[in-house]
């Protein structure tokens, strides 16, 4: 890729967003701590590489389910092996440079299943996942800013009933790390990557006669991108890996949305803290600190202003501000989906699968199987919002 000098953009967006990152830094900095403002722009950096690999993991779903093509897939798999190969040392000796980690490990249950399966669902129908929702809202998408504003909805409906789907069959958390120790956790989970990746691969050959690429793009800037899929894939381990480091824990989403949607409904006079699921401990805890000093909440933002300056670098920032109603009503019940399926899961693609398997999370695996299926089931509703499907 290139490294040429900044090229025509969209100066104002540009200068904009440089603007917005060093204010909110230095406010989160003052408010909260020097750790949290480095997290915040380990968050800018992560919106800036999810836009501009456009790493979206609902279309590479997508495009592999309805027409076989790998590539967004296959970076996947790249990114997880990568991810593991660095998580498991840290985590099986529980520090990483002097500093306490922990990885994301959840129950196996009933509630992982039916929430990454509506999940799922509602990747196709909002448009986006966690992290493709924050990134292209940043970048412009005014449809993903009604995808966000459900999937809040959705996270503070999912929180208080966490209580009743906790309470149904399921067995403790699962870690692969210390059940089998970390060489032989990380041989396994290197096995079934690159299980996964011949077989997709195969697929897409046996299908189009060739692989799409995902080491090379045309046009390549580092500074404006595109990027590969591959760099995205490699960035996105490394700067989780840094996120374990900085904040002791892997990089999560949407915890954060029921703490916006509970804070926001505490300011308009609504006793959240009395609803089930926000009157526990932790909860009410959050609930009466300060925003800028929750880690999800602060990466989430750096993801979005990130994705701001990407598109900006980019000159494509270009808000369309008409949107159909059809495609409205998908991001509503998409958006609600999400929220919901993201809180029954333990997370949604980036909590639950991307860190969990980094963490060696049994659960991360049964929710990318029934995610996918959730994903296939979202492909055939989508004709019925008049969202495209892609087939060849």
């Amino acid at each position: 890729m290139t490294t040429d000098a900044l090229p025509p953009a969209q100066h104002k967006i540009v200068l904009s967003a440089l603007a917005v990152i060093a204010l909110f830094g230095l406010t989160v900095q003052q408010t909260a701590s020097t750790k949290l403002a480095l997290l915040f722009i380990t968050g800018t950096a992560l919106g800036m590489a999810l836009y501009h690999s456009i790493f979206g993991f609902t279309s590479a779903f997508r495009v592999l389910l309805a027409d076989g093509r790998s590539a967004g897939f296959r970076a996947q798999m790249i990114m997880l092996g990568s991810a593991c190969l660095l998580f498991f040392p840290a985590l099986a000796g529980g520090t990483l440079f002097g500093q306490p980690v922990e990885g994301n490990v959840s129950p196996v249950s009933v509630s992982v299943v039916f929430g990454s399966f509506i999940f799922g669902i509602g990747m196709q129908l909002g448009g986006g996942c966690a992290s493709g929702t924050l990134f292209t809202a940043g970048g412009g998408s005014v449809r993903m800013l009604v995808t966000l504003l459900f999937f809040i909805i959705g996270s503070v409906f999912g929180v208080m009933h966490q209580g009743w789907w906790k309470a149904l069959p399921s067995l403790e958390p699962i870690s692969l790390v210390a059940m089998f120790g970390w060489l032989p956790a990380l041989v396994l989970n290197m096995s079934v990557f690159t299980l996964a990746y011949v077989a997709v691969a195969r697929i897409e050959q046996r299908r189009h006669g060739r692989l799409e690429a995902i080491s090379h793009i045309e046009n390549a800037s580092w500074l404006r991108g595109p990027w590969p899929l591959l760099a995205g894939a490699l960035a996105l381990a490394l700067l989780n890996f840094a996120t374990l480091y900085q904040s002791g824990k892997p990089w999560g989403i949407t915890s954060a949305f029921g703490l916006w949607g509970g804070m926001a409904l505490q300011t308009a006079g609504v006793p959240v803290e009395t609803w089930p699921g926000y009157s526990a401990p932790a909860m009410q805890k959050a609930l009466a600190g300060n925003l800028l000093s929750d880690v999800t909440s602060v990466m989430d933002f750096g993801i979005i202003i990130g994705a701001f300056l990407a598109a900006g670098l980019a000159r494509k920032f270009k808000p369309e501000w008409r949107v159909s109603w059809p495609h409205l009503v998908a991001s509503v019940l998409g958006g609600l989906l999400l929220g919901y399926g993201a809180r029954l899961a333990y997370g949604c693609n980036i909590g639950a699968f991307f860190s969990g398997i980094a963490s060696g999370s049994l659960h991360g695996w049964l929710w990318i199987v029934f995610a996918l299926i959730g994903n296939w089931a979202g492909i055939y509703l989508r004709p019925l919002f008049k969202l495209a499907v892609v087939r060849s």
